[in-house]
């Protein structure tokens, strides 16, 4: 059984550091309908209707609901697919969804359907999901909506530890999945961008971009948010347009051995 004080001290560290105007999300994707805990809620049994995933997101992050979405509670086809709730049907894999509307040919959205994160189809039935700092339960990620200055910063966080950078796969479509499911597939941090779905029926915000990180990698992200910390990149920070502004010595340094300057 995992402390979930943990979850609760991830959470406000997160929040300290980003000065997040959301909660950061734990998301687990269930196996079976005994890992929903009593007081999840469920789209279509209590509300009386469907929901897209970024739209339970959105409540779950502004609102701090916790949800559990099944196949059936889903209205948009992209996570159900792409989390293995459903076989993806032949007129997906053609690239229809994407042609003749996003893109020239269908041989164009049969590369978009190629490329698309899935997960193994049947592994998982659906989605919990809910404010990091109150989950009762384990999650597989966590998801962060933040702004490009607190992307900025968990990046350096992340880079921390082992200095490498990161790969990620962007796509106009799907946030949802492109955000949860190669973070879930690779074990990795992810980048992902808010889709037109999630601006125009969930109310993402036009500065906002999504970060995910896999719980195992949650000490490692806040040591190095720690860690830059101390040695000045936080938040709140001033601005300025100070021609040849201080710069760190390691950079004074190198700039003196490639004598450009």
């Amino acid at each position: 059984m995992p402390d979930l004080r943990n979850y609760k001290d991830y959470s406000e560290g997160l929040e300290r550091r980003l000065r997040l105007k959301t909660f950061p999300l734990a998301i687990k994707l269930l196996t079976g309908e005994e890992g929903i805990p009593a007081q999840a809620r469920r789209p279509l049994r209590d509300f009386g209707h469907h929901l897209s995933l970024c739209q339970g997101y959105q409540m779950a992050r502004r609102g701090g609901e916790t949800l559990a979405m099944l196949k059936e509670d889903n209205w948009c086809f992209e996570p159900v697919v792409g989390y293995g709730l459903a076989e993806p049907p032949e007129y997906f894999l053609e690239g229809n969804n994407r042609y003749p509307r996003d893109v020239k040919t269908q041989a164009a959205g049969r590369h978009y359907a190629q490329e698309f994160p899935r997960l193994e189809t049947g592994k998982y039935i659906g989605i919990l999901f809910g404010p990091l700092r109150t989950a009762d339960f384990k999650p597989d990620v966590v998801m962060v909506y933040c702004d490009p200055e607190q992307l900025s910063l968990l990046l350096l966080g992340r880079e921390n530890k082992d200095g490498y950078n990161l790969k990620c796969s962007l796509s106009s479509h799907a946030a949802c999945v492109y955000a949860v499911v190669p973070a879930v597939q690779s074990g990795q941090c992810q980048v992902a961008i808010p889709c037109r779905g999630d601006h125009y029926s969930a109310m993402a915000s036009d500065n906002e971009m999504i970060f995910t990180v896999p719980e195992g990698k949650m000490n490692d992200l806040l040591d190095g948010l720690r860690y830059v910390e101390g040695t000045g990149s936080r938040l709140p920070r001033g601005y300025t347009l100070r021609p040849e502004y201080p710069l760190p010595e390691a950079y004074e340094e190198i700039a003196k051995i490639m004598a450009y300057r």
